[in-house]
């Protein structure tokens, strides 16, 4: 599918690509590795035609469609589902085609329609959207009305939509809460052409791709399997080569003092000449690098403080109107480890920037030491730094009274070398500007490290690198992520924020991912429902009986529903199958088929709707105990 044959690429006073050539295999899923800053998101541009190429060729079959999520969507007074639904640049060209063609050319378009399944696009964007954490009733809502971060899941929802022929994802779980990330990793598993993923997230690349792409030294290698297979075979590959790379060396070293000793004496001559031009033979093989990551410096607080840091009576908290978050009784000890999950909306980061106090309560009463540190990472900190500075004129705002010796000392500790500390922040990747707050938030030994999102443009080295600084830290953390992983090692403890209030989680990860794919389907089993509203978790299964009373109604109407929207849809058809329509005018038969359109996709949703109605009744009918 895609070929990359020969690639050379310089750009801001470095190579970043060397020779670089690889071919994908048609249809794959395939994961692009490598190093913060090696070139990752540049190759994604190199591809798309948004840089030049210094030399080589990335060339793609001819009519190939290339898509991908760049920025969020615009905020416009187009409607969610009328946004994705124009994606599909064919379809929607062959309906605007409909407005203007002659009657005898709406057969052909109609039919063009029918081959490319055109009736069903509602209802496949609908289930997308839902995917994505949308609710029914957001899907005629104008995009004006949504915020940058679900402006950011309509282009993906309209990527994936379009399904083109090769799809590039750039960290696409950045902007996705766990069950979107869950769902995303389903729907890629069964994409139907070439995808090509960069992403952090181990679990996303180990269940939904299936070849690795490494880039590193300017040269791309493709491996079969997720990244654990990647790994694997990298590290078996770098076993191999060191053990060639040492018998040649002996070999070249045994052969070197052969003719070290003898090449003076005329009986041995012709043999050490022969030795020189073997010598020059042997191939060069370079040592193995391992890529080694710089650690994270997390300091731990030198006094630990009195039990508790932070205990919360009755405390509601929000901006003004209403309360995000209400009625929060909580306690927080010197050594808790407080994993905090719920979905985007929920109020997580709003019960970080109170914790941080960033934000004053509103009611209730919050008590906590004053002698507390508290080191506060946001993602929106990242987005906040000044593109022309330099990770040293930030240190030096940091130690005013350090000499400046000290300063680069300490971002040598931080992984910045002497290059990268006169680099300015416009030219550090995101990766890098992470590490430099994520160190620096926490340089003045934190009692307390509140962390919003810090995995999201880490590398999966430097995730790691993070793992083991923080089981290091011997203080108190908050953490707020969609890597299941660091999530997984660093918690102890489980709170979820939900229905408006925060409150201990009893049970672990696994739990919480059986609790998530519950909230999915009864958000599709009750559309109305408000997106940051969750669902209280399931009960268990000796409390699950429920009476069958509103269940039976909601099918019943479903139902009726259901009949009401085929009607409609029979009624349309009619009038289409009628020859006196299109010699009418063509104005008459475009407006049908647009009504066609809209009553389709009415009844796919009702379908939809009938099914898991009629699925919720038959369940509480015969609970499973």
């Amino acid at each position: 599918m895609l070929q990359i044959h020969e690639l050379v690429f310089d750009a801001w006073g470095r190579r970043f690509f060397d020779g670089a050539t690889v071919t994908l295999p048609r249809n794959a899923k395939v994961a692009l590795v490598g190093r913060n800053g090696v070139g990752k998101s540049t190759l994604f541009k190199l591809i798309k035609g948004e840089l030049v190429l210094g030399s080589g060729e990335i060339s793609l079959p001819k009519g190939a469609r290339l898509g991908s999520v760049d920025q969020e969507h615009p905020a416009t007074p187009v409607s969610l589902i009328d946004t994705v639904l124009a994606a599909d640049e064919i379809r929607h060209g062959l309906l605007a085609d409909l407005e203007t063609a002659e009657p005898e050319q709406m057969g052909e378009i109609y039919a063009r329609l029918i081959e490319i399944d055109a009736d069903r696009a509602p209802s496949r964007a609908a289930e997308i959207l839902s995917g994505l954490g949308f609710s029914t009733e957001d899907l005629e809502r104008p995009m004006s009305e949504f915020s940058g971060g679900w402006r950011m899941r309509v282009a993906l929802a309209a990527a994936l939509f379009s399904e083109p022929d090769m799809l590039l994802l750039d960290e696409p779980t950045n902007y996705l809460d766990l069950e979107g990330a869950l769902w995303l990793e389903a729907r890629l598993q069964t994409y139907p052409y070439n995808a090509l993923i960069i992403s952090h997230d181990r679990d996303l690349l180990n269940n939904s791709v299936d070849h690795t792409l490494h880039l590193a030294d300017g040269k791309l290698t493709l491996y079969a399997g997720g990244y654990d297979a990647f790994e694997t075979q990298r590290a078996e590959k770098a076993r191999l080569q060191e053990a060639m790379r040492s018998k040649i060396e002996a070999k070249r070293a045994h052969m070197q003092s052969f003719v070290d000793r003898f090449r003076a004496k005329a009986s041995k001559a012709t043999q050490a000449q022969s030795r020189l031009k073997a010598l020059a033979k042997l191939p060069v093989i370079d040592s193995v690098d391992s890529e080694s990551v710089a650690p994270f410096t997390l300091p731990s607080p030198e006094r630990p403080l009195a039990p508790p840091l932070v205990r919360m009576e009755g405390v509601s908290v929000g901006y003004g109107g209403p309360p995000i978050l209400r009625d929060l009784n909580l306690r927080l000890d010197v050594d808790d480890r407080i994993g905090l999950l719920g979905v985007n909306g929920a109020g997580k980061s709003t019960f970080a920037k109170m914790v941080a106090e960033a934000l004053a309560i509103e009611h209730g009463h919050m008590h906590r030491d004053r002698r507390m540190r508290v080191g506060w990472f946001h993602q929106h900190q990242i987005e906040a730094m000044d593109p022309t500075e330099t990770p040293l004129d930030i240190i030096r705002r940091a130690m005013p009274e350090a000499s400046e010796a000290s300063r680069r000392s300490r971002l040598a500790q931080y992984g910045f070398n002497r290059d990268k500390v006169e680099t300015t922040v416009a030219d550090l990747s995101g990766g890098e500007r992470a590490r430099l707050l994520l160190n620096m938030v926490a340089a003045e030994a934190p009692h307390l490290l509140i962390l919003d999102e810090p995995t999201n443009h880490l590398d999966i080295d430097s995730r790691r690198a993070l793992l083991e600084a923080l089981n290091e830290f011997a203080g108190a953390v908050i953490l707020i992520t969609h890597d299941r992983s660091l999530m997984e090692m660093v918690a102890d403890r489980l709170w979820l924020a939900a229905d408006g209030t925060i409150a201990p989680f009893e049970g672990d990860l696994e739990d919480y991912s059986r609790y998530v794919i519950e909230r999915a389907k009864a958000r599709v089993r009750a559309p109305t429902q408000v997106r940051e509203t969750a669902p209280p978790p399931p009960p268990p299964p000796a409390a699950r009986k429920a009476p069958t009373g509103n269940a039976r109604r909601r099918a019943e109407a479903a139902e009726a529903a259901l009949a009401r929207a085929t009607e409609a849809v029979a009624k349309i058809d009619a009038q289409l199958s009628d020859p006196k329509v299109f010699a009418d005018g063509p104005e008459k038969a475009a407006a049908l088929g647009r009504q066609r359109t809209k009553a389709q996709a009415t009844l796919d949703l009702a379908e939809a709707e009938w099914l898991t109605a009629v699925e919720a009744y038959e369940a509480l009918k015969s609970p499973t105990l």
